[in-house]
């Protein structure tokens, strides 16, 4: 059979569009919908034919309808399937920039649900019967929480330092550290996030040493404020030397300039107690003295995507009257989520239990143990051909967050017989929930601490499908 006489067997558009099958997909998706893929399909189908050895081509009518109609259902489920997804991180990395960083706990996103189903009062004072500002429903409890003045909140930390330096610098020196210039996902750097904000960077110090003398010798008629920047995604080590806060709101007071302090991945409670490194907390900074903070809301806070601004009520008000307060402003989604989020740090205690990545940081060895041990019992039952082991790993913060430091934590891994671990990533990507793992000496490795234990059982239940 020659490619011309297989060619002419093609069925048309409308005998696929008459089919059953076909019919029950247009009333499920729709007939425009159904017939571009189908015109889609049959023009792929006489690429293939064409492309395909003379002698190798062998197709009856019978064939290419039915191969051309499972083409077709497989390319209208694929393509109604939501792009943005769930998924399972089994990378023992809490705050994966990839995989969303911060989880949101059950509270937030009921928070979310609750006032997003319906009108809602976002930008209404309802005591008032009039006009209000949507920043009045996450502020108040920011301040609570960290001391601060009054507070405001942005789509991202980046645009939080723009808006800062734009309402408190444009035109005007900023003194920053060499050893702050730092360079944040995404190619984003602080010099040049300080140019579109129309500050003017006035460098000091040292890569790894700058003293409060380098700071007051910089300051002149121009220098509109000093900015410190947590470095929160690197570390410098050896012979350095820094600037304190403290020291530094000294010589603020003293110059008449404001402090501002870009705290990168803001935390609000303690992390020492559970064997991490001190990070410095956003009630700490405006204690020694900062006049201005901002900070990630979707990182170590662990709630939405944000940038949170917090301090003295002048500066706020001038970001609020900035005209780029309109273009940086929160969703309502985010607005609610954020002050879900910062109430549930009313309460210390209980914000380990219900902030999800804060859950995470305080799981014990022995929970994350027992844990490996049941999904690795279950995944042996399932008889799978593969080698299954419980091993001791590691596991880290992530997110541009506590650079080099690591939390103990247990691992199952998967050793299959007959297929590479790549081709076992690969198949655990496709699951219904996709298991995002990595590979270590050719391992499929599925840590832990990032999965939850409310998670647990329809975790196994997917790794058991895959196996």
């Amino acid at each position: 059979m020659n490619q011309n006489e297989i060619l002419r067997k093609i069925p048309r558009v409308d005998h696929l569009l008459s089919l059953k099958e076909t019919e029950k997909l247009c009333s499920e998706y729709g007939r425009e919908r159904v017939t571009e893929i189908i015109r889609k399909e049959l023009e792929d189908f006489r690429d293939k034919i064409l492309m395909a050895k003379e002698e190798s081509v062998q197709w009856e009518t019978s064939a290419i309808t039915s191969y051309v109609t499972d083409r077709i259902k497989k390319r209208v489920q694929e393509t109604s399937e939501p792009s943005f997804q769930r998924v399972f991180n089994a990378t023992g990395i809490l705050l994966h920039t990839n995989l969303g960083r911060a989880p949101l706990g059950k509270k937030q996103m009921l928070a979310v649900m609750e006032s997003m189903t319906g009108y809602s009062n976002l930008e209404y004072d309802l005591s008032k019967g009039k006009r209000g500002k949507r920043q009045a429903h996450y502020a108040e409890v920011v301040c609570q929480v960290t001391g601060a003045e009054a507070a405001v909140a942005v789509n991202n930390n980046a645009s939080a330092v723009a808006l800062i330096l734009a309402a408190m610098a444009e035109k005007k020196e900023v003194i920053v550290s060499r050893g702050e210039l730092i360079e944040i996902g995404g190619h984003f750097r602080i010099p040049e996030v300080m140019e579109q904000s129309g500050a003017v960077l006035r460098e000091t110090g040292c890569t790894n040493r700058t003293r409060i003398s380098d700071y007051e010798q910089a300051v002149n008629e121009e220098t509109a404020a000093f900015l410190k920047v947590h470095t929160s995604n690197y570390k410098i080590v050896g012979f350095t030397e820094d600037v304190s806060i403290k020291e530094l709101a000294d010589l603020g007071e003293k110059k008449k300039l404001p402090v501002i302090v870009d705290l990168g991945s803001g935390v609000l409670v303690d992390l020492e107690k559970y064997g991490l490194a001190h990070e410095p907390t956003v009630q700490e900074v405006l204690k020694q003295g900062a006049d201005v903070v901002c900070f990630s809301g979707d990182k170590l806070l662990g709630g939405p995507q944000a940038g949170i601004i917090a301090g003295k009520k002048k500066y706020i008000q001038a970001m609020e009257n900035h005209p780029l307060m309109r273009a940086l402003r929160l969703d309502k989604f985010t607005t609610a989520a954020l002050e879900a989020t910062f109430r549930e740090y009313l309460n210390e205690e209980s914000c380990w239990e219900n902030i999800p990545v804060l859950r995470m940081i305080a799981r014990t060895e022995e929970e994350l143990l027992t844990q490996a041990e049941e999904i690795a019992w279950e995944l042996d039952s399932c008889g799978y051909a593969g080698e299954i082991t419980v091993e001791k790993s590691l596991s880290a913060v992530g997110g541009g967050s506590l650079p080099g430091e690591v939390m103990p934590d247990y691992a199952v891994g998967i050793f299959p017989k007959k297929e590479t671990a790549q081709e076992l990533a690969v198949r655990l990507r496709k699951l219904p929930i996709p298991v995002i793992a990595h590979i270590s000496n050719d391992k499929v490795m599925l840590e832990m601490r990032t999965i939850s234990s409310e998670e647990k059982q329809e975790f196994a239940g997917e790794l058991r499908e895959a196996l």
